[in-house]
């Protein structure tokens, strides 16, 4: 039987002033509570990540940091995006705790799971993943899209959780092992599942955002997909080789067909189908190139080995500082 956990929320925060003031007393709430069942230590924290955020965000953490010792934040120094802040959450809070919970800071995501995610840990499981059981809040075309992610994901080779976004629970046994993943361009959905250990899913029912609008419209989505797959797989660029081979198959087939009909004699003039071979031919091309530039950009990414965030505030001293004040 395992000790009781320590266990840390992570909060990922970008311009949520209208929302956060909703959804902290609820993450208090549900540490009070899980702790009250002696499921986790009463030194568990709630830990927001303010992801450069332009409103009052920083401000709001910061006061409730002040109000209650359970509540904590961290502030990068500029936005660097939803993956980037959570990892920084969870860096940070790898050495102080056993357990943690990533979640979105909108109230979408059923903070009751959180108690069989605990179960599940306490039961022998390193990784639990939020899973959506249905998708009736969301429209038609986000619905469709949404599965159409997951499913170009895993036909590309990234590894991932249907319907699972970055809502689960990582043991500090994990997080260390998932610290020695230096790589810039990060996808914590199929990084996760790639470090490996025992690991289930717990499902739940994800309700409409409480306040403010969301931070992932089309657009994010779709770069999101491109990030996973040129971070975690190379389908594509063989993909592109496949289709070079059979292109320039069909193409020497149709040139033993037009020597053939040149010499019985049956050659016309004609731009039509010239046209057709070309614009076939030269969009393939530039396709091919785009797959190959992404990849080529990832790597130029890679080879700099920048910082993957910077904390320049927190609402805590660290131990370092306080070392030194001794």
């Amino acid at each position: 039987m395992r000790k009781t956990p320590v266990l840390y929320i992570i909060v990922p925060c970008y311009n949520e002033e209208t929302v956060l003031p909703l959804t902290a007393p609820a993450f208090l709430e549900k540490i009070c509570a899980l702790a009250e069942k002696g499921m986790i230590s009463d030194a568990s924290r709630t830990l927001f990540v303010d992801d450069g955020s332009r409103d009052n965000t920083w401000k709001i953490i910061c006061d409730l940091a002040k109000k209650d010792a359970r509540y904590m934040g961290i502030s990068q120094s500029r936005n660097r995006g939803h993956q980037n802040a959570v990892l920084a959450g969870l860096m940070e809070a790898r050495s102080r705790c056993d357990i943690t919970i990533s979640i979105d800071c909108d109230g979408q995501d059923d903070i009751n799971a959180m108690d069989e995610m605990v179960a599940k840990y306490l039961e022998g499981f390193e990784v639990v993943y939020g899973v959506r059981s249905r998708r009736d809040t969301d429209t038609l075309f986000k619905k469709y899209t949404a599965q159409l992610f997951y499913r170009l994901l895993n036909w590309m080779g990234a590894e991932v959780v249907y319907n699972h976004a970055d809502y689960r629970l990582i043991s500090s046994l994990v997080l260390d092992e998932l610290a020695e993943f230096k790589e810039v361009n990060i996808f914590l959905r199929g990084l996760v599942p790639l470090v490996g250990f025992k690991s289930t899913e717990v499902y739940y029912e994800r309700s409409e955002r409480l306040a403010g609008e969301s931070h992932y419209p089309l657009s994010k989505m779709l770069s999101l997909a491109m990030d996973g797959i040129t971070s975690l797989s190379v389908k594509p660029i063989r993909l592109i080789s496949t289709m070079g081979f059979a292109v320039s198959a069909l193409s020497f087939l149709m040139i033993v067909w037009i020597v053939a009909q040149f010499f019985a004699g049956k050659t016309v003039q004609g731009w039509a189908s010239t046209c057709a071979i070309v614009c076939f031919v030269c969009g393939i091309q530039l396709i091919c190139i785009g797959v190959i530039g992404e990849y080529i950009g990832k790597i130029y990414l890679e080879t700099k080995a920048r910082p993957r965030y910077i904390i320049s505030d927190r609402t805590y001293e660290t131990e370092e500082k306080e070392e030194d004040k001794e």
